[in-house]
Formats: structure tokens, C-alpha cells, sequence
């Protein structure tokens, strides 16, 4: 099945996260995205070493694509940049704010080029009082407040993976489609700026509106909920966990009835709404875990199964590698084949198809012939 963005092309003078995972996106709904590189390569190609000997971020992020090594200092690199654009649909780069202006593709170039190229400039901050300080994803989860919410009392976390950049790549992605969108009706492109600090300001909606509402900043909680109990990980009677939720008062009648095995728990005025449950977490904590005490895990997941309570395992990365549920798909590598989560869309019930990851500068020769004139 053909991808949604076939016949598309796509120019990303990109390197780390932020945008190879926009682009990736657009490379797997067939998107033509010719990568451009320093002739060194992005760095993340050499963040580590555990994916064939390869680099398992630049693996992840970078399949499906076309590698082309150019010093855009070098007036003949420059030049076939020109034409590339010119024949492109999409520009996608997160160098450094201007650093592209600078070399002579403004916005005002960019349209003057190619008036149709919808062009997403990825950044730490955006326009602004910041605009220039340097920003790497952990400095903008401390930054926008999410380390904050993020780990336990004694102490702020990084969240464990790059969810900055992650947010901000998909943020791109979106607004890319949009573009491509409206240009199918204007005929027009589109200048887009996406920052990381305003991608994690969005995540950051509900603490921030909590902390200006309650006029103090929302707990750290591990992995409780600050708004919600019970709400995490409690411990069964042969040492094994079980991480629950309760979410509506549906639930808490019927987890109270037949998980707690105690019907009058659900009246009691203690913890008769969801407030009152968070108000008063380390007792009722305590009763569940006295409850979850009596029995092994697996007859403790049989209750929470009968009363239709959400629940989950508290698994790491080598469960999620044997988990019965998640899907993957092999990718050539120049070190080997890679198998990499699929990405959760499904079109018609099937998925995309996966490409290969580049060596640096692996289709240069190629690109180079193609676009000579």
C-alpha cells in the first residue's frame, strides 16, 4: 500500500531527535527525505553503540531515509542545496536559530526559491528572550517546570526517555501536515516555527493550572496521580506488584465491592469522592495494601480482572522486549538487521512499511547526479 505522502520530497538538514523523529514520520507514509549531513555525520550516530553496532537513537530515527554529506559553506554544496530546494516540498532543519538565514536561506529566500516549500524550523525556544541560549531535552524538562512533577518527594527525575524532543518532532510532524493541507487548497507554503520549550509549556497545562489555581506547585509523587487515588504501584502477598487505577466512581464502587471485598468502603465519607480519596491516600493505601497482602498476585490481578479495574505490570525495557503485545518490524542497517517498534497508526489494519537506515553521505553520488541541473 502506497503511503499517504508518496511522491513527496523532503529536505531536513537535521541532527540528534527533535527533527529525525518528524521526519521519520514522514518517511514512513513514503515520503522522500533526503538527509543532509556534515561530513562527519549527525552526532547521534555516535551516541552509543547497542543496536548493531550502531547508534540505537540515529537506528530509530533515521530510517527510510537518503544520507547526503555537504558543507554548506562550499559555494557548490550551496548551489545543489538551491536545487534541491527548489524542486522540494517540505524543509525541515533544527540548526542553530539563523544559522540557516545566515548562509542565505531566510524565510523571505526559502519563498523567493520555491513558493510552494513548506519549510519547519525546529528549535529550543523559539522568538523570544531566549531565543539564542543552547537547549538539549533534559535542560528543557528542568526549564518548563517538568522535572518538577516528575520523580519522587525526595527529589526531582529526567523523564527516562527524550520526551522533549519526542513531543517537539511530533509537534512538526503535525503542523507539516497541516501545511500540506492548506497548500493543497492555496497552493501556497508555509513558514513554521516549533520550539521545545512551547511543546512541553503545552504538556505542562495541567500543573501549571493547578499550581496558579491551588497557589502552591502539585507534589512529586512518584508514581501516584496528583488528582487521582488510588493510583499506583501496591505491593501482593508473595512479593509481586500490581500498578492500578481508579478513575471514575463506577470503578471505586466495584474495586471497594469486589476487590477490597468491603461494599461499605464505597459510602464511607472519608472517601466518598475523588478529592476526599486524595486527601486521605496514605490511609486508604493502606487498607488496599493490607487487602493485596492476603493474597499472591496473580489471584490479586483475577479480582481486579472480575471488577473491570484498569491495572498494569511494572515492567522495564527487557519485559517490553518479550511483551506479548508489542509489535515490530525489521530494518536494515549498515551493521544489520534492527528490530524496531512499529509506529502506532494503523491504516486499513496494516502498517507501514519500514526503510533502511543510511550510512553517512550513503547517497550522495546518486543526489548529486540527480540534481546537477
Amino acid at each position: 500500500m502506497a503511503g499517504a505522502l508518496t511522491g513527496l520530497t523532503v529536505i531536513s538538514v537535521e541532527q540528534a531527535v527533535a527533527a529525525p523523529m518528524c521526519t521519520a514520520r514522514l518517511a514512513d507514509a513514503g515520503a522522500r527525505v533526503i538527509k543532509v549531513e556534515r561530513s562527519e555525520g549527525d552526532f547521534a550516530r555516535f551516541y552509543d553503540r547497542t543496536a548493531q553496532g550502531l547508534s540505537s537513537y540515529f537506528v530509530w530515527l533515521n530510517r527510510g531515509k537518503q544520507s547526503i554529506a555537504l558543507n554548506l559553506k562550499d559555494a557548490g554544496d550551496m548551489a545543489l542545496m538551491h536545487r534541491m530546494l527548489a524542486r522540494a516540498d517540505v524543509l525541515v532543519q533544527n540548526l542553530a536559530p539563523g544559522a540557516l538565514a545566515r548562509l542565505g536561506l531566510g524565510t523571505d529566500a526559502l519563498t523567493a526559491l520555491n513558493p510552494a516549500l513548506i519549510s519547519c524550523a525546529i528549535a529550543g525556544y523559539g522568538p523570544g528572550p531566549m531565543e539564542k541560549r543552547k537547549a538539549y531535552d533534559l535542560l528543557i524538562q528542568a526549564e518548563s517546570g517538568l522535572s518538577s512533577v516528575t520523580g519522587g518527594p525526595e527529589s526531582p527525575a529526567r523523564v527516562g526517555v527524550s520526551v522533549v524532543d519526542i513531543a517537539t518532532g511530533m509537534y512538526a510532524h503535525a503542523a507539516i501536515l497541516e501545511a500540506l493541507i492548506a497548500r493543497g487548497v492555496s497552493g501556497k507554503g508555509r513558514h513554521i516555527e516549533v520550539s521545545m520549550f512551547d511543546a512541553m509549556a503545552d504538556w505542562m497545562a495541567v500543573p501549571l493550572l493547578q499550581a496558579e489555581g491551588n497557589g502552591e506547585n502539585p507534589p512529586r509523587l512518584g508514581l501516584r496521580h496528583a488528582s487521582i487515588a488510588p493510583y499506583g504501584v501496591f505491593t501482593c502477598g508473595d512479593g509481586g506488584q500490581v500498578l492500578l487505577s481508579i478513575q471514575s466512581e463506577r470503578e471505586w464502587h466495584a474495586f471497594c465491592a469486589q476487590v477490597m471485598d468491603d461494599a461499605d468502603l464505597a459510602s464511607d465519607p472519608d472517601y466518598a469522592s475523588q478529592p476526599d480519596r486524595v486527601a486521605r491516600r496514605d490511609a486508604l493505601e493502606a487498607r488496599i495494601n493490607a487487602r493485596f497482602a492476603t493474597a499472591p498476585r496473580a489471584e490479586v490481578v483475577g479480582w481486579l480482572e472480575a471488577a473491570g479495574i484498569a491495572y498494569a505490570s511494572l515492567n522495564t525495557a527487557l519485559d517490553l522486549a518479550c511483551h506479548p503485545h508489542l509489535r515490530r518490524a525489521d530494518v536494515g542497517t549498515p551493521g544489520g538487521a534492527v528490530a524496531l517498534p512499529l509506529p502506532p497508526a494503523r491504516h486499513d489494519g496494516a502498517a507501514p512499511t519500514l526503510g533502511d537506515v543510511p550510512d553517512i553521505d550513503e547517497h550522495g553520488a546518486a543526489i548529486r547526479a540527480e540534481f546537477a541541473t
